[in-house]
């Protein structure tokens, strides 16, 4: 039994790795990690670009794609998918054990489509049909053009990780739409399921750097602070969506909540504890996804405890002096959400890039 057990088993709160690299597929490490408590996984553009581009793990299927004239995106899609669909397998004992709750593997959509409602939808609908394994969820980034896509997705009984969120605004507008959706889709709603992740540790760096700019000892007691607090606020909300007439009229038809999803977790402030995003943040229904050396990190010293609604009316008090000293945070949330996209996309395309050299260095050395 491990402190990842035991985060699960005593308060409710699912530990996911977020992480992907086919040599753990193929090593059996995916599974150890497992065995030791992990009850999920998420991948981005960002995770496939360093497994990619480190090794040769890849280079005998990217090849053979090659030979069999696929282009250099449509080999990167059969890569991530392959290895989507062992990790699948690895977490399927978790999804069968959990009745469905836990043992998902998360795949995003073409960043470049995060502002296309059109485009990630169609994207959307595709990932579910080419992988069509129950524990898939395909990943709609949060953006204001996602929400139609969301919608529509739970409408057609097909389960979604919401990412790159940073507002509470548009936290509340993806319940909404995630509802919205289970209102439209017909029948039995038990296969339906959803999370939508907050990225963390990305809102106390840019606040932090806010604070540090307006520079007053009031805002510089501040720094640290926000992230955890926004994500308890978040919490707060979830409960109260999740809850009344309404909710409970989709809850009779086997419907299920959609958990918040704590994301970016690992502490970018070496000043800040390396399990601070994870000890200040556990409670029922809630996802945490770690970088394996946070996995690692919190397995051997985190702090097990009911935190993430242990106080919300200092969490709140937090968020107004952080507004006080003069942070906006839709302003905070706006600015992340725009450089979340940028960063994944910059990665994909760098990844193609890298992929493109590649495939030139195989296609010369088999002539």
């Amino acid at each position: 039994m491990t402190n990842l057990h035991e985060l699960y088993r005593d308060y409710g709160q699912s530990p996911w790795l977020d992480n992907l690299r086919r040599e753990w597929i193929n090593s059996g490490e995916l599974t150890r990690w497992v065995e030791r408590g992990v009850r999920g996984l998420t991948s981005n553009p960002s995770i496939f670009q360093k497994a990619m581009t480190s090794g040769s793990d890849y280079d005998e299927q990217f090849a053979g794609l090659l030979a069999d004239g696929l282009s250099v995106a449509d080999a990167y899609w059969e890569l991530v998918l392959t290895d989507i669909g062992g990790a699948i397998d690895a977490l399927v004992p978790v999804y069968q054990a959990s009745d469905g709750v836990d043992g998902f593997v998360s795949v995003e959509v073409d960043p470049k489509l995060a502002r296309d409602t059109d485009g990630t939808l169609a994207a959307a609908r595709a990932l579910h049909q080419r992988v069509d394994r129950p524990n898939l969820f395909v990943k709609i980034p949060g953006t204001r053009e996602g929400l139609p896509a969301i919608q529509a997705m739970a409408g057609e009984g097909r389960s979604v990780n919401v990412t790159l969120l940073f507002s509470l605004a548009r936290y509340t507008e993806v319940i909404e739409a995630y509802i919205g959706g289970l209102e439209a889709c017909d029948g039995d709603l038990s296969s339906v399921s959803g999370v939508a992740s907050f990225f963390i540790s990305r809102t106390d760096t840019e606040v932090d750097r806010r604070l540090e700019a307006v520079g007053t000892p009031e805002a510089l007691n501040l720094r640290g602070q926000t992230a955890v607090a926004q994500g308890q606020i978040a919490y707060q909300i979830f409960q109260e969506k999740f809850s009344g007439s309404r909710w409970e009229a989709l809850a009779a038809r086997g419907a299920r909540v959609q958990r918040p999803l704590w994301a970016s977790t690992s502490t970018k402030n070496p000043a800040y504890p390396d399990t601070l995003y994870v000890d200040q943040l556990i409670g029922p229904h809630t996802v945490n996804t770690l970088p394996d050396a946070t996995l690692e990190a919190f397995a051997d010293h985190g702090t097990l405890a009911r935190t993430v609604d242990a106080d919300p009316a200092a969490a709140q008090t937090v968020l107004d002096r952080v507004t006080g000293v003069g942070v906006d945070l839709e302003s905070v949330a706006d600015r992340l959400e725009d450089e979340g996209v940028a960063a994944f996309v910059k990665s994909f395309d760098d990844l193609l890039e890298s992929l493109t050299t590649t495939a030139d260095r195989l296609t010369e050395g088999a002539r």
